[in-house]
C-alpha cells in the first residue's frame, strides 16, 4: 500500500516538477531570441531550477519516505518546501518572465489579473502570514498532522498549501516580480517581524509539546531545525527586503544633500 501512496505523489510531485523547469527554460530561450538589448539574467534560471530541485527533493524520494516515519525529517522536508524553495522561486521571476514571453494581447489578459482584487487579497502581507504561519500553527497544534499519514488526499493538499503559503508569504514582503498592489516597507516589515514572531513561539512550542505521535526526541530536533533552519531563510529575506529599502531611498538622500 505504502509503495503505490509513494509511486503515486512521486508522479504528482515529479512530473510538473520537471514540466515547470521545462517550461521556464523555453521561456528563457524564446524571450532572449527576440533581439531584447537585456538578456534574460542566468542567475535567474539557475535559481528557479534550484528552487524546483529543493522543493522536489522534499516531496519526492528518500527523504519523502522517511519523513513519515521520522519527525526530524518531515521538517527538514518543511524547510526546503515551504521557506527555502518559495525564496528562490520569487528571485527567479517568473511573472515576469511569462510576461515578456507572452503575445501583447495574453500579457495584457494576464496583467488584469494580477491586478484584481482577488489576487490583491492572496498577496497582501497580513492574509500571507496568516495563510503560512497560522497554517503550520493548525498542522502542529492538532491531529492535522498524524492525520495527513494516513490519507493521500489530505497529504497532497497540505503539501500544496505549505509550498504555497510560503510563495505567496515571500512575494508579499520582497517585490521581484511586477506587483500591482503594493505596501510600504515600513508596513511589510512590521508584519514579517510579526509574522517571525509566530514562527519562532511555534517551534518553541513544538519543543515542549510534541505533535501527535512524534516522540520526544524527534519532536526537539525538528523544533531547533524549525527554529535555526528558519531564521537561517528569514535573514536572506531580511537582507532582500532591506537591500531594497536602501535602494528606494538612497536616490532621494543623494539628490537631497546635492550629490
Amino acid at each position: 500500500m505504502h509503495d503505490v501512496h509513494f509511486l503515486l505523489t512521486d508522479l504528482l510531485f515529479g512530473v510538473p516538477a520537471m514540466i515547470a523547469v521545462g517550461l521556464y527554460i523555453v521561456a528563457v530561450v524564446i524571450t532572449n531570441r527576440r533581439g531584447r538589448l537585456r538578456k534574460w539574467p542566468w542567475l535567474r534560471t539557475v535559481s528557479f531550477v534550484a528552487g524546483v530541485l529543493f522543493a522536489s527533493i522534499a516531496l519526492v524520494g528518500p527523504l519523502s519516505r522517511q519523513s513519515y516515519t521520522d519527525f526530524t525529517a518531515h521538517m527538514v522536508g518543511h524547510l526546503l518546501l515551504g521557506m527555502l524553495s518559495p525564496l528562490l522561486i520569487a528571485l527567479a521571476a517568473p511573472m515576469t518572465l511569462i510576461l515578456r514571453t507572452l503575445n501583447v494581447h495574453l500579457a495584457r489578459k494576464l496583467s488584469l489579473l494580477l491586478q484584481s482584487s482577488f489576487i490583491g487579497f492572496f498577496t497582501h502581507p497580513v492574509t500571507a502570514s496568516v495563510l503560512n504561519i497560522g497554517g503550520l500553527w493548525v498542522l502542529y497544534t492538532t491531529n492535522l498532522y498524524s492525520a495527513m499519514h494516513s490519507s493521500l488526499l489530505l497529504h497532497i493538499i497540505i503539501h500544496i498549501h505549505v509550498f504555497l503559503a510560503g510563495y505567496l508569504f515571500t512575494i508579499s514582503l520582497v517585490y521581484i516580480d511586477p506587483v500591482f498592489h503594493r505596501f510600504s516597507y515600513t508596513y511589510r516589515t512590521v508584519v514579517f517581524i510579526l509574522a517571525l514572531a509566530g514562527h519562532g513561539i511555534l517551534s518553541k512550542f513544538i519543543y515542549a509539546y510534541p505533535p501527535a505521535g512524534v516522540i520526544e526526541e524527534q519532536s526537539r530536533i525538528g523544533a531547533m531545525l524549525m527554529y535555526y533552519g528558519g531564521d537561517a531563510v528569514d535573514l536572506l529575506l531580511i537582507f532582500i527586503l532591506f537591500k531594497h529599502w536602501y535602494q528606494s531611498v538612497r536616490p532621494r538622500k543623494l539628490v537631497s544633500t546635492g550629490i
